[in-house]
């Protein structure tokens, strides 16, 4: 008996020589010139174009995750391109590689986080409860809250304000925003010190509020951290500074040798 075979089928996109076509629209006449990047970028995820409050919501979750200074990522796309000056996209590869559990990629951490606790909208008498029952869980496991707290942004993260607010102007100031807020101040309440949400955190809360499955959620910070990375590839060729961070490196993490000499 021979096993069942499962089709091969995209629902996505298709081409035929004079022709593209996504989702059931005409690529030419009904995407190129009328869709915003994000709102492209809105559409692959949800096979759908977003309506006002969506496009503007979605572009904003983007473009918060676009830029955030010489990051490490930053640094090894810079230092890359030192060394493949012939490769801008295995620099911005090799940067992408560094958005993890700690830096951008924790949008995925919290949205699985919010989703876990909480599958479907609670009200809000149930969001202390939920609060609790997750930073136990965490605790526990000795494991890292994601969303919660800044290494350098104190007492807050400047940009989880502003989401807050465009949250509420747009109609995505929800449930699952109101439990992170909530187990900021549970965690805060526990440690006794400032735990803000991050704008990772915040953007998970999103994620969750507009019901992208939390798997592609850091799929948002890989497309929006691409753009940057492009932009600091783009001035270390105009004015380098990978080498003289590599030279002033080495030359100090290997300063005890010499002092031996």
């Amino acid at each position: 008996m021979s096993a069942t075979k499962t089709p091969i089928r995209t629902d996505i996109g298709s081409s035929t020589p004079d022709s593209i076509t996504v989702f059931g629209r005409d690529f030419t006449n009904d995407i190129l010139g009328k869709l915003s990047f994000g709102d492209m970028a809105f559409l692959e995820l949800t096979g759908r174009t977003p309506t006002e409050n969506e496009s503007r919501m979605f572009n904003a979750m983007l473009v918060t995750l676009v830029e955030h200074g010489l990051t490490p990522s930053t640094l090894v796309a810079r230092l890359t391109i030192l060394g493949a000056p012939e490769s801008l996209q295995a620099a911005v590869a090799a940067g992408l590689c560094g958005l993890g559990t700690v830096f951008v990629g924790s949008i995925e951490g919290t949205a699985k986080m919010l989703y876990e606790a909480m599958p479907d909208p609670a009200p809000p008498a149930e969001h202390a409860r939920l609060a609790k029952q997750i930073l136990d869980r965490f605790e526990a496991e000795k494991a890292i809250v994601p969303g919660i707290g800044h290494p350098f942004h104190k007492p807050i993260d400047p940009r989880t304000p502003r989401l807050i607010q465009l949250a509420r102007e747009t109609g995505f100031d929800g449930p699952y925003i109101a439990l992170v807020l909530q187990i900021s101040a549970e965690g805060e309440r526990r440690k006794g010190k400032k735990l803000p949400v991050n704008a990772t955190g915040i953007l998970g809360a999103l994620c969750c509020e507009m019901r992208f499955d939390w798997r592609i959620c850091r799929g948002l910070g890989v497309m929006a951290r691409a753009v940057g990375l492009v932009g600091h590839i783009l001035e270390e060729m105009r004015s380098p500074m990978a080498r003289d961070i590599w030279l002033k490196t080495e030359h100090d993490a290997t300063a005890h040798v010499r002092d031996m000499d």
